[in-house]
């Protein structure tokens, strides 16, 4: 009988060490946690994959044989005792739009920022000077602080801008302890390598261009669409707050794609390794009471959680920014008028940014302009960031509440587009600093 119970045991932490392999996939919460859930699947045929909630310890990826019928097996494990809730575990994308090259883009004169060199085309471009982004760091003497977590494709670990400011991150993709690095994602057979001294233009229906006359980064594949996605969306939340760490969690491959269950364990590492600030540049397939979970979880840690709204150009709800505790963030051209890809309207919007043309961090040492709510998104999570420079123990409604002095741009667009200087003066009103 022990000899038996330990192979099982054994059994169980080869499987739990591996990726699921079967097509049908499933997140169920367990009251009884992991012993409950395992006999549940001995019953149901089922595999318990690995657990998605950290130290918690009552979440699960459930997989079964791609010949079940998904619905009929969710209605058959919602029905066995100690389980709270289950759901398919789908796939979320990131976002990407494309327009023309700003001219900011090709001034790579090198500059000091904040103890890093940097391009001068990436510190002044139109986007700073919107948000009042130079005026806030002097007059409040700020630079940002904390962690903030990016829920991403990774990072490019040993770009000049970002290399002094990372966290150790983990790669859910693949199941990696570390900084997740995007180019483990690219093929030598498809990628050309980037010497770092020409821009990349990042168009959201191709793949990002060098020089646009010269070598292309990757072929144009959809297996590169989204390849540099969270290093651009990092090198935005180090432009707005130089002082804060980023922490990259790879739950999306190179095509833009990730799952679920990658999500809810990249917010739950997050908040177990003291992230401040979780940035979401991205929207799930369909609402995830899960999800929603598990933002609940990082809001009673006193996380601020920041999404985008999306770039279907609708008046819809997605999420997680549509989740009540969480700001999403819609996109504004650079003469304050919604983008014409931003989805907008009152339950999505918290607040809207520049999102169009950001001159930003990209993979191989370079630069890249990039359009979408994926590139507004950061700017309200690096002023979230300059927040915690002021004081420390900033939450999700303290945040939101000075995040609102905005500059009101119409009712869709929630209290606004971002104006660093008011949040941060707000929020220094509110706890009494003079």
């Amino acid at each position: 009988m022990k000899r038996r119970a330990l192979l099982g045991f054994l059994l169980l932490c080869a499987f739990w060490a591996m990726p699921a392999r079967a097509d049908r996939r499933f997140i169920a919460r367990s009251s009884g946690g992991l012993q409950s859930i395992q006999s549940i699947c001995v019953a149901l045929g089922c595999n318990v994959a690995r657990g998605l909630d950290g130290s918690l310890g009552q979440l699960f990826l459930v997989t079964t044989s791609d010949s079940v019928d998904p619905n009929i097996f969710l209605t058959v494990l919602l029905g066995q005792t100690g389980i709270v809730d289950a759901e398919l575990d789908l796939l979320a994308r990131t976002m990407n739009s494309g327009y023309a090259i700003p001219s900011g883009l090709w001034d790579s004169t090198q500059v000091n920022y904040f103890g890093n060199i940097v391009w001068r085309g990436y510190v002044n471009q139109p986007a700073s000077q919107i948000v009042h982004l130079s005026d806030t760091q002097s007059a409040f003497n700020v630079n940002g602080a904390g962690i903030v977590a990016v829920i991403d494709t990774g990072i490019d670990p040993n770009h000049p801008a970002l290399k002094n400011v990372l966290v150790s991150g983990y790669d859910f993709t693949r199941d990696r302890e570390g900084t997740p690095s995007e180019s483990a994602d690219l093929s030598q057979s498809t990628a050309a390598v980037v010497d770092g001294s020409q821009p990349a233009w990042v168009n959201g229906t191709t793949a990002a261009v060098v020089d646009q006359s010269t070598a292309a980064v990757v072929d144009g594949s959809p297996q590169y669409s989204a390849f540099g996605h969270g290093t651009m969306v990092s090198g935005v939340i180090h432009l707005v707050a130089p002082g804060a760490m980023i922490m990259p969690l790879k739950a999306f491959r190179a095509d833009g794609t990730g799952y679920t269950s990658d999500i809810l364990r990249a917010i739950h590492r997050a908040v177990q390794n003291n992230a401040k600030i979780l940035n979401m540049s991205f929207n799930l397939a369909a609402y995830s009471l899960e999800v929603k979970n598990a933002i609940d979880y990082a809001n009673r840690n006193a996380v601020i959680c920041v999404a985008a709204a999306g770039n279907n150009g609708q008046k819809i709800l997605v999420y997680p920014a549509a989740l009540a505790n969480v700001m999403g963030v819609a996109s504004t051209t650079n003469n304050d008028e919604r983008s014409s890809f931003s989805n907008y309207g009152q339950g999505l919007v918290w607040v809207a940014a520049p999102g169009e043309g950001i001159i930003t961090t990209y993979p191989f040492g370079s630069y890249a302009a990039a359009w979408g709510t994926s590139f507004s998104t950061p700017f309200v999570s690096g002023v979230a960031a300059l927040l915690l420079s002021v004081y420390g123990n900033c939450n999700q409604s303290q945040s939101a509440q000075a995040l609102a002095h905005a500059s009101p741009i119409g009712p869709d667009l929630g209290n606004g587009r971002l104006d660093a200087y008011q949040a941060v003066l707000a929020w220094r009103q509110m706890i009494g600093t003079q």
